[in-house]
C-alpha cells in the first residue's frame, strides 16, 4: 500500500490516541501531526500538507467548521474529513460548503474511519449512511419544489455529469480545466451553466445533487 501522511485534530488527548492508533495500523499510513485546536490544525496543515486531515468539528480557539474554511482557502484540493458527534443537517450543510469532503460520525469512527480515509485519498467523497439519509433528505426537502431539480432542468449530458464529479469530489475550476483539457475560464463558464441548470446555489447542493443521482459514492 502506497505511503498516507495525515493530521489529526481533536481537542481530547485520548480520541487523537486513538485515531492514530486506528489509522497507523495500516501499512505506509503516517499521522505526520497532531493538533489539540482549530488554529493549531490549520497552522500543522499549511507546514506539513497531509494527504488527508481528521478535523473534530468541536475544537477550542478555532473550530473544526472555521478551520476547514482556512484550510481551503489556502489549498483548494485540500482533502478534510470532519468527524463529530453532531447529526444536524444544518451542520452538516456548513462543512460541505465549507469545502470538507468527508463526515464521519464518532459513533461510527471505529468500523469507518479507514474507509473514509481511503476514500478521500482517492478523490472520493464519504457519508456513512446515516449522514447520506439526512443529505439526501436535506436535498428532497429543499428542491420539492416543481421549479427545482432535474426534471425542470432535463438530463444532463455526459460532459457536464463529468464536470458535477469533478465539482463534487472538490476540484478546482483550474483542476477542472486540466482534467478536461480546457481552458479555466471555459471550465468556469460550465460550473455557471450547471449551477443555474439545477438550481444549485452552492457546493452542497451539487454533492446532494451528484449523491442522489449516483455521480458520486455516499
Amino acid at each position: 500500500m502506497s505511503a498516507l501522511r495525515l493530521v489529526i485534530a481533536d481537542d481530547h488527548e485520548v480520541v487523537r490516541k486513538g485515531l492514530r492508533a486506528v489509522l497507523e495500523a495500516r501499512p505506509g499510513w503516517e499521522v505526520a501531526a497532531e493538533a489539540k485546536d482549530g488554529k493549531e490544525a490549520v497552522q500543522k496543515v499549511r507546514e506539513l500538507k497531509p494527504d488527508v486531515t481528521v478535523l473534530d468539528i468541536s475544537m477550542p480557539l478555532l473550530n473544526g467548521l472555521e478551520a476547514t474554511r482556512q484550510i481551503i482557502k489556502d489549498d483548494a484540493s485540500a482533502r478534510i474529513l470532519v468527524l463529530t458527534m453532531h447529526e444536524a443537517d444544518p451542520l452538516i450543510q456548513e462543512v460541505l460548503d465549507a469545502g470538507a469532503r468527508g463526515y464521519l460520525l464518532k459513533t461510527d469512527a471505529s468500523r469507518d474511519l479507514v474507509t473514509a480515509v481511503d476514500a478521500l485519498r482517492n478523490n472520493k467523497t464519504y457519508f456513512t449512511s446515516r449522514v447520506a439519509k439526512m443529505v439526501l433528505d436535506g436535498y428532497l426537502n429543499k428542491k420539492s419544489s416543481p421549479k427545482h431539480g432535474e426534471s425542470a432542468a432535463g438530463p444532463l449530458t455526459p460532459r457536464q455529469r463529468e464536470i458535477v464529479q469533478l465539482l463534487a469530489e472538490g476540484k478546482s475550476s483550474k483542476e477542472v480545466a486540466v482534467a478536461l483539457g480546457v481552458s479555466v475560464k471555459t471550465a468556469e463558464t460550465h460550473r455557471a451553466n450547471i449551477m443555474r441548470r439545477l438550481d444549485c446555489h452552492c457546493v452542497s447542493d451539487l454533492v446532494r445533487y451528484a449523491v442522489r443521482n449516483h455521480i458520486v459514492e455516499a
